[in-house]
C-alpha cells in the first residue's frame, strides 16, 4: 500500500524545489498533513488509494470558514499532486460540505444494555439485539423475513425498494434460530398470532422491557448506539454508512461528533456484541 506519510515528504520538497514555496507556508502544509496523517482514514480498494478525511472535517467543524478553506485547499494540492505528479489512483471522501446538527443523538451505553438483556424473555432479547445488532429501524424490523436471514448475512427492506446487505455475526443468528425453533415463524421473523408484528407492538414492549429499568429510551437510540459504538471501536464512517443504509455519508458524519475513530480491519471485531462476555 501506498504510504502517506513518505508521500507527505516528497510532497513538501516539491513545493519546496519545484514550486519555489516560501518556508513558512510549507511549515504550514506540513502542518495540516500531519494533522490529516493522525485524523483520517486511508485505506486501498480496487487498486485505488482511498483518503477519507471526514475526521478532519468533523475535528474543525468549529473552526473558521477560513481556516477550514485553507486546510481543504492544501489537502486538495497535496491529493492533485499524488495523481499528477506520483501517478497514483486516489480518491478523496469527505471534500463535501458537512453539517453538523447542535443537537446530537444520545446512545445507551453498553452496559446498560448488557444488563437489561439480563432481565428479559426470548423474544424482548431477540429484539433488543436485533436493533442494537444490526442497526435496524424499526420499521425494518417489523418486515424482516425469515427468508431474509441465512447464516452470514440479513437482507433489510428499507424505504421503498432499497435493500442492503448486514453481516450477521455468529452470536445473533444462533439467537435467532434457537427462537426461530421455539416460536415458529411463519413468513415474518416476528409475528403475533401469525400475523407480521407492527411497528406499534413492537415499540411497545421496547418501552416496556426499558421501563422496568427505570429507563426511558427508544428504538432509534439503539439505532444510534450501533453506529456510534462502532465508530467509538474503529469501524470507517463509510462502513458504517453501508451498514446503515444511509444515501450519502452527510448523514453518518453526525456520529463522528460523538467520539474519535481508527481504522475498522473487520466489522466483527468492532462492535460489543461480538465479544465474549
Amino acid at each position: 500500500m501506498v504510504s502517506l506519510k513518505e508521500n507527505f515528504n516528497n510532497f513538501l520538497l516539491y513545493l519546496e524545489k519545484v514550486r519555489g514555496y516560501a518556508f513558512s507556508s510549507i511549515v504550514t502544509y506540513e502542518n495540516v498533513l500531519n494533522e490529516l496523517l493522525e485524523e483520517s482514514h486511508y485505506y486501498e480498494e480496487d487498486n485505488t488509494m482511498v483518503l477519507d478525511i471526514t475526521p478532519l472535517r468533523i475535528k474543525n467543524s468549529n473552526n473558521s470558514k477560513k481556516t477550514i478553506s485553507k486546510k481543504l485547499s492544501a489537502v486538495r494540492s497535496f491529493v492533485k499532486f499524488m495523481r499528477e505528479q506520483q501517478e497514483v489512483e486516489i480518491k478523496l471522501i469527505g471534500d463535501s460540505v458537512i453539517k453538523v446538527p447542535k443537537t446530537l443523538p444520545k446512545p445507551i451505553d453498553e452496559n446498560i444494555i448488557d444488563e437489561i438483556l439480563k432481565h428479559v424473555n426470548r423474544q424482548e432479547r431477540l429484539i433488543i439485539s436485533l436493533l442494537y445488532g444490526l442497526g435496524l429501524r424499526i420499521s425494518e424490523l417489523s418486515t424482516l423475513r425469515v427468508s431474509d436471514i441465512s447464516a452470514n448475512w440479513v437482507t433489510v427492506r428499507g424505504k421503498g425498494s432499497k435493500m442492503r446487505e448486514i453481516p450477521l455475526i455468529e452470536v445473533l443468528y444462533k439467537q435467532i434460530e434457537e427462537y426461530r425453533e421455539q416460536e415458529n415463524p411463519k413468513v415474518f421473523l416476528l409475528e403475533k398470532n401469525g400475523k407480521q408484528m407492527s411497528t406499534s407492538q413492537i415499540r411497545y414492549l421496547f418501552s416496556k422491557i426499558f421501563k422496568k429499568s427505570g429507563i426511558k429510551a427508544t428504538p432509534h437510540q439503539l439505532r444510534h448506539s450501533f453506529a456510534t459504538h462502532l465508530l467509538h471501536n474503529g469501524a470507517r464512517i463509510s462502513d458504517v454508512s453501508e451498514l446503515l443504509g444511509h444515501s450519502t455519508m452527510v448523514s453518518t458524519q453526525i456520529y463522528t461528533k460523538l467520539g474519535s475513530s481508527k481504522k475498522l480491519n473487520e466489522y466483527s471485531k468492532a462492535h460489543p456484541l461480538c465479544q465474549e462476555k
